[in-house]
């Protein structure tokens, strides 16, 4: 699995686990919907690690306990 798409895996599990949708995700970390929507689009996933540490914290989450996520455990090696 590529880093983007544990990424988008953790973000969804940890809304899954809450209860809440992607729109809510936003509205708590105070970014715009389409921020959140474009990281979960397989097309695109271009998300920046402010991002990462903004929707963290709409999740009173911090970026320790996001990337101790099972789906950082066995990542593909980026560098071919």
């Amino acid at each position: 699995m590529a880093v983007k798409d544990a990424v988008a895996q953790r973000f969804a599990e940890l809304c899954r686990q809450r209860g809440i949708k992607l729109n809510e995700l936003a509205v708590r970390a105070g970014t715009t919907p389409s921020t959140v929507y474009s990281m979960m689009d397989p097309a695109r996933r271009n998300v920046s690690i402010t991002t990462i540490k903004i929707l963290c914290d709409g999740l009173d989450i911090s970026l320790e306990e996001f990337f101790s996520g099972p789906e950082f455990d066995d990542l593909e090696q980026e560098i071919q």
